[in-house]
Parts: C-alpha cells; structure tokens; sequence
C-alpha cells in the first residue's frame, strides 16, 4: 500500500493541508498513520477518502454533513453528485481512484464519458493531461508502483491506438507527410499518439515509428522518403 504525506494529499486533491488537518481533529474525518518517529502519513485509503469528500465539498456539502456520512452513503452520494455534474475535477478524482483500485470498467467508463461530453481532442487535453500530470506527482514521490502507472497508461494508449484506426485510410493529394518518433531512450508516448491522432484527423500522411527510435534509423528513413515534417 502507498504512503502520502499530508502535502501529498494536498496536492492530489487540492484541499489545503491546514484544512485538512482541521477537518480530522474536528470531526474525526481521516486518521493519519505515525512512523515510529511520530510523522504523520496516509494509506491509498485516506488518499480516496479526500478525493471523494473534497468532490461533496466542491458541490456545496458542508464538511459537517459529509462528516456524518457511512462509507456506503458518501459513495451514494458520490454517484449523485458526479452523474448530475460531471465536472473535471470529478472524473480526474474518479480516474485516480480507478487507478488506485486497478479498476479498467470504472477507468474506462469515467473516461468514455469525458469523450462524449467533450470531443476526443478536447477530453484528453482538459481531462487525460491534467490527470498524468498528478500520477506524475505521485510518480516522482514514489507513492504509486510501475503496475498502477503501466495499468492506466496502457489504458490511455489502447484509446487513443483505438482512436486512430478508426479513420478511413481515403487518398488526400493535397495531405502533407509527417514523420513521427520519439528519440532513444523515450519510451512515453502518449503526447506522440495524440499528435498521431490529431494529424490523421486532418487528412495527412503519417509513419509513425513510435518509442526509442535509433538516430541513424530516423535519417535513414527520412531520406528515403520526401517528408514535409520531421
């Protein structure tokens, strides 16, 4: 199990660590863990308990109210709140904790709906974006594994992979031809798929080479073929 410190859960969920320590000494709403040397820490259990009190919060629930809540009635009142206003924040809180739980249904549900309020375009920068930034920070201190980080990643390429078969392949004498790659060692390549999908959308030709492509093969390739952009 992870281990968050407070201002981890801070910035995870975007309540204040002042007030989140408040809230557990006055109604009891989350008890930190202490090491032996009496720091205070947060298990992926504390970790979704914010997540989904600071979604009531942001809906205009009291902290007194949601205080009182059974786990059953406050992810009752979760579903309610998050099917009559699926905000931003909500589906980005909901794909952390799919992501926690290594639930594919909930993270691929959240994500479909994204897709259908928004646009595929408009979903993965305003929701899949900001959502890699915060495993991110998750990554950097060490709080998620490679599992859960592999397991959502895998997801969102899946997606997008989906996402660009799904173009008719129909001859366009006026499309440009790009070739995309990323350099050795570059193994993430979400942004490089997005940029796939966003220039087949448009009409043009595309090889794609995808991760830690050799120098000497991205010449060799460029000069057998007459690229507009590289």
């Amino acid at each position: 199990m992870a281990v968050y410190s407070i201002k981890e859960l801070e910035s995870l969920s975007g309540i204040k660590a002042h007030t989140i320590r408040i809230w557990e000494k006055r109604y009891n709403l989350i008890e930190p863990h202490r090491t032996t040397t009496n720091i205070r820490y947060y298990t992926d259990n504390e970790l979704k308990k914010i997540l989904n009190v600071s979604v009531l919060n942001r809906h205009g629930i009291k902290i007194s109210n949601i205080a009182k809540l059974s786990d059953k009635e406050l992810k009752d009142e979760i579903m309610r709140v998050s099917s009559s206003n699926p905000s931003t924040e909500n589906t980005i809180d909901s794909m952390i904790i799919s992501m926690i739980d290594m639930d594919e249904l909930k993270f691929i549900s959240t994500l479909n709906k994204a897709i259908a309020k928004q646009g595929f375009t408009n979903a993965y920068i305003n929701i899949v974006y900001p959502f890699l930034d915060k495993i991110g920070v998750l990554w950097m201190a060490g709080d998620i594994n490679p599992a859960q980080e592999h397991f959502v990643l895998n997801l969102v390429r899946q997606k997008l992979i989906a996402a660009v078969d799904s173009f008719s392949h129909v001859y366009n004498p006026n499309a440009q031809k790009f070739l995309l790659f990323l350099p050795e060692g570059e193994w993430h390549e979400i942004g490089l798929l997005l940029a796939l999908y966003l220039l087949k959308e448009a009409g043009h030709n595309v090889v794609y080479l995808g991760q830690s492509v050799p120098y000497s093969d991205v010449i060799a390739t460029g000069s057998s073929r007459n690229f507009d952009h590289i």
